[in-house]
């Protein structure tokens, strides 16, 4: 495809963009915890080389990620969680109000006592290395104190998470996040929930995608680091999204989910976009989009780059770059990018 136009980050990326998904309801779904009555416990669930059962609904749960907080507050399950942390980003739009009565443990991932301090019946996690040494807890630790544990089946690889060590070997798909949503749905006893935040987040993909044409543009996402830039490998979420508006991933080789590479690296695949993340966390140099620009245009290596010359940015929020409901936030977020981007043949 020759023509899919230009766009610079300005106001009108802040505000169009940001707009884009984000200020969407996920599925009209209210905050009341009681059960559906449609599961039959104890259920028991295979989850990342671990056999979990769960003997009634949880009614105290800690989640330890940003993505899982957002699951289980889109299922409605707020005044069910006593606790929530590690955060990348602000709130999805639609679920400030739910999330305002959720304590955050820590800005980033609490300690073990911290968890404990809250109560929990149950804890989940969007990445492994919350539950492996020098983590919050390994899993069994939770066990011996009677709390039920969950890991995201987006983190998982052959039965070992992939944040927790290990590696993947097969591509990522929103499959995994569907199965997330089902599995969390079944254990809080609200099915018909589940269902209709799989049907929404699939119909927005479907309707993201329509009439997209086919295209031949190269794309690298830059979420972190202004030394050794972490961009996106050829197996996890963001390389799920490149492929999904055909685009290619200039880093598709690499098999890590987030690979540290050189910035002459990225001269020389030269893409023709750049995905870049937008962490409100702001914890290290090149979090925030702003700094990532200025880094770009400044500096001699990666000033020269066609994609910085030409301003041919897409911007999302670092949550939607992770296997997370927020996937589908960036994959409209990229579709409206790429119409108005303008990449010569």
């Amino acid at each position: 495809m020759g023509r899919i136009g230009l766009l610079a980050v300005t106001a009108v990326l802040a505000s169009t963009l940001v707009a884009c998904g984000q200020s969407e309801p996920v599925a009209d779904l209210d905050n009341v915890s009681g059960g559906e009555g449609s599961t039959v416990y104890p259920v028991v669930l295979d989850n990342c080389g671990e056999t979990i059962t769960v003997d009634a609904a949880p009614q105290r749960v800690v989640s330890l990620d940003q993505g899982s907080t957002e699951i289980l507050l889109s299922l409605g399950l707020a005044d069910r969680m006593v606790g929530t942390a590690s955060w990348t980003d602000p709130i999805r739009e639609n679920l400030v109000a739910a999330n305002a009565s959720v304590p955050r443990l820590a800005e980033n991932a609490p300690t073990y006592e911290v968890v404990l301090g809250a109560d929990p019946d149950f804890v989940t996690a969007s990445f492994g290395r919350h539950f492996e040494q020098g983590g919050v807890a390994e899993r069994n630790r939770f066990e011996e104190t009677g709390i039920g544990s969950y890991l995201s089946p987006t983190d998982c690889d052959n039965g070992v998470s992939v944040n927790g060590g290990g590696k993947r070997t097969t591509p990522l798909t929103m499959d995994s996040l569907y199965q997330e949503i089902r599995e969390l749905a079944t254990v809080f006893d609200v099915n018909e929930r589940g269902a209709q935040l799989i049907d929404e987040l699939q119909s927005r993909e479907t309707t993201a995608l329509a009439g997209l044409e086919e295209s031949n543009v190269s794309m690298a996402f830059w979420f972190a680091d202004t030394k050794s830039p972490y961009v996106a490998g050829g197996l996890g979420s963001a390389n799920l999204l490149a492929t999904s508006v055909g685009a290619t991933n200039a880093f598709a080789e690499l098999t890590d989910d987030w690979p540290a590479v050189g910035w002459e690296t990225v001269v020389e695949r030269n893409p023709d976009v750049l995905v870049l993340a937008d962490l409100l966390r702001n914890r290290f140099p090149g979090d925030l989009l702003a700094d990532k620009i200025a880094f770009l245009e400044s500096d001699p290596v990666t000033r020269n780059l066609d994609a910085v010359r030409n301003k041919r940015y897409i911007a999302l929020h670092g949550a939607e770059m992770n296997p997370s409901i927020r996937a589908v936030d960036g994959l409209e977020k990229i579709v409206a990018g790429l119409r108005d981007v303008q990449v010569p043949n």
